[in-house]
């Protein structure tokens, strides 16, 4: 059995792709890489057939019906047959660091593995302004197993992210759900959906993932996500139904996941409302109708008991609102 599966979805990647895989091939025979063609046009799934047949103990080519990044996760999670899994985007990559996080991460199973391992994401611009680590140094306990009570608050940046996290393969045997197909910004739901079942924690203050921001048409560039809002609503919708908060009784993990469903409303109101446009501001309401429909404590505190609130007025002073707090919120972060 391999140590570590990870699944890289690719849609006509034909030229990134080989600085990813690359970087997956520094880590040997501990690693299965599991190459996710997505239906593409281009040249990708040659490419993927070419490096399976190069190196067939160590990477393997799905090819399937364009079924959107969602999809290639599920097949990732369906081929997996390493001890930990994780995911790599095609235009992205793991730094040199990637050999040092496998030895930390042998150890630690040899003694009773772990059920999520947390590494630093570094965002790389394609200008070059603006890169810059996202770090959890103070969070978590650095180099050894614990749970969520050793943690610490998190600052209004960060988040866990398929960036900076690694799962043991049984929680999604166990616990995760198909994510959507023709769905963006599912990996959050991903996440999302096992930080509940998570009870063992390993933190490495490492740099692994490398985080590309400025190709063309990537799925995080403002206008991109502009036009995919109705994206942000479901995912959002659908973390939020994943549990009640209330029947989180660790109050670390709680407020962790109170954390994040903050992040996700306010993406999900920002890029809505950035669109200043009718039929974008009713289906933002229809978002909120149905969180209160789920559970009203708690959607109730998202709309009107957080600074949500003045970004959701109606008309054109929320969207005016929306549009500086995105601005602002980007020149801190870069994250687009």
């Amino acid at each position: 059995m391999k140590l570590l599966s990870v699944t890289i979805p690719c849609y006509n990647s034909q030229d990134y792709m080989e600085h990813c895989i690359a970087s997956l091939l520094q880590g040997g025979d501990k690693v299965e890489i599991i190459i996710i063609d997505d239906g593409s046009s281009d040249k990708t799934g040659e490419i993927a057939d070419s490096y399976a047949a190069k190196y067939p103990d160590s990477i393997i080519a799905v090819h399937q019906e364009n079924g959107g990044h969602g999809e290639g996760i599920n097949q990732g999670i369906r081929h997996a047959t390493g001890k930990y899994f994780k995911v790599v985007d095609s235009d992205d990559w793991l730094s040199e660091d990637f050999p040092k996080f496998l030895e930390r991460l042998e150890e630690i199973d040899a003694q009773g593995g772990t059920d999520l391992i947390v590494t630093n994401y570094y965002y790389e611009h394609a200008d070059g302004k603006g890169n810059r680590s996202i770090n959890y140094a103070n969070i978590f306990p650095e180099g050894v197993v614990h749970d969520w009570n050793q943690t610490k608050s998190f600052k209004i940046h960060q988040l866990l992210t398929i960036h900076s996290c690694t799962f043991r393969s049984e929680l999604f045997k166990n616990y995760g759900k198909e994510l959507p197909k023709h769905v963006f910004y599912e990996d959050n739901l991903m996440v999302y959906q096992l930080l509940p079942y998570v009870n063992k924690i390993l933190y490495l203050n490492m740099d692994l993932y490398r985080y590309f921001i400025g190709r063309e048409g990537q799925s995080v560039q403002k206008d991109v996500m502009m036009r995919r809002y109705e994206h942000q609503l479901i995912v959002t919708k659908r973390c939020f139904e994943v549990c009640h908060l209330d029947d989180i009784a660790e109050p670390r993990l709680r407020k962790y996941l109170e954390h994040e469903l903050f992040m996700m409303f306010g993406i999900s109101v920002l890029y809505a409302r950035l669109n200043r446009s009718p039929e974008a501001d009713a289906k933002l309401d229809n978002l909120w109708r149905s969180c209160m429909a789920y559970d009203e404590k708690w959607a109730k505190k998202f709309r009107y008991r957080s600074v949500l609130r003045f970004a959701c007025i109606s008309g054109r002073i929320g969207q005016d609102v929306s549009c500086t707090s995105y601005a602002i919120a980007n020149k801190i972060v870069r994250f687009n």
